[in-house]
């Protein structure tokens, strides 16, 4: 099941798809996509899931202190699970066992695996703008999609997204730092100069994309993980803030020059 979170989408793009767009010499030549937040919701679901896993250890403890020992335990495993649902799944478990000093019961083991199923079984939610901007841009562009998390599950997403048509590939990766992109880019024969990397995570989609040379468009969304915080703000030329994804093709305009 999908849902298309519809609106205003970029005026610009009514334009371009009636009129055709002018012809202009890009330097941009790839497109990547981050997926969870940036393509769909994702933090949403793991926000409602936080408060409905803080009401069921409320016996135990209150939901502030159930916050911190959580995002305490997932950095801890980050290492050993890396992202996505399962490694939150596992990481609550050994949340509930601490805080209730092993006395939880299997019954509540039972309803925090509910609440996994109930993550993996969630239907995928376009964001606004994204259906549209992305079609209009696939005839000319190469587009990717990069993204952290679980193979099974972001494999899943993608495909009942319907995007998969406007991408040659989807790189699902345990980390993104300056070395991951630097293999993709190599892999497929990418000059970071022609290359804009699209996202919402300051720390995994930005900063080291910068690093290696490459454009970055952040695009904000109204939530992030706490383990997903960026320790300084991005800068230079190559960094370019988006108020939504359907600025994206004014963008390209600009860069374009």
């Amino acid at each position: 099941m999908v849902k298309v979170f519809s609106g205003g989408v970029a005026r610009a793009l009514g334009f371009l798809r009636c009129h055709g767009a002018p012809t202009v010499t890009r330097m941009i030549k790839t497109i990547a996509f981050d997926a969870d937040d940036t393509l769909w919701h994702n933090e949403t679901v793991f926000v409602a899931t936080h408060k409905r896993l803080c009401e069921l250890l409320s016996r135990y403890h209150d939901s502030e202190k159930v916050d911190d020992l959580l995002n305490n335990t997932e950095r801890r495993n980050l290492e050993r699970y890396g992202y996505g649902i399962k490694s939150f799944t596992l990481s609550a478990i050994e949340t509930a066992i601490e805080l209730s000093n092993s006395q939880v019961s299997a019954d509540e083991i039972r309803q925090i695996i509910a609440l996994s199923h109930d993550m993996l079984d969630h239907p995928v939610e376009i964001l606004d703008g994204v259906p549209e901007t992305v079609s209009a841009l696939a005839g000319d562009y190469h587009m990717i999609v990069i993204t952290k998390g679980d193979l099974r599950d972001q494999s899943r997403k993608y495909s009942l997204s319907q995007l998969d048509p406007h991408f040659t590939e989807l790189e699902v990766v345990t980390e993104k730092d300056p070395a991951t992109y630097e293999r993709i880019l190599k892999r497929h024969r990418i000059d970071p100069d022609e290359f804009l990397m699209v996202g919402n995570s300051i720390k995994s989609d930005i900063l080291p994309v910068l690093e290696i040379g490459a454009h970055a468009a952040y695009v904000p969304y109204p939530h992030t993980w706490v383990l997903d915080v960026a320790d300084r703000e991005p800068e230079g030329p190559r960094f370019h803030e988006l108020e939504g994804i359907a600025d994206l093709p004014n963008l390209l305009t600009r860069i374009a020059g």
